[in-house]
């Protein structure tokens, strides 16, 4: 007789507790990006409207719910992971010094 499975985990994530390994699974699920398509919308338990993200993993099946200050949280994770990358000059992020006059 065959066993079922363990049932994944449902978990609700609000942006105020995302944390950045969630983070970096939303920007590996949309890189460019989200649209209303990606959306899923319910009632919550209070009978509240919630629109979220669904991002599913091997352990749990995530739904983080979509909002402007999420948004921002994104495009900083995003900025802060570019700046790591950039740690590195090149010629071009070099300035030429700047002469001076001696007259």
């Amino acid at each position: 007789m065959k066993q079922n499975p363990q049932p994944q985990k449902r978990v609700i994530i609000d942006y105020k507790n995302i944390t950045p390994e969630i983070l970096e699974l939303l920007t590996q699920r949309f890189p460019y990006g989200y649209d209303s398509e990606d959306i899923i919308k319910f009632k919550n338990a209070a009978g509240d409207n919630v629109s979220a993200l669904p991002i599913q993993t091997t352990d749990a099946y995530y739904l983080i719910k979509v909002s402007v200050e999420m948004d921002r949280k994104i495009e900083n994770f995003l900025d802060d992971d570019d700046d790591s990358d950039d740690d590195t000059d090149t010629d071009a992020d070099l300035e030429a010094p700047e002469e001076v006059d001696e007259d």
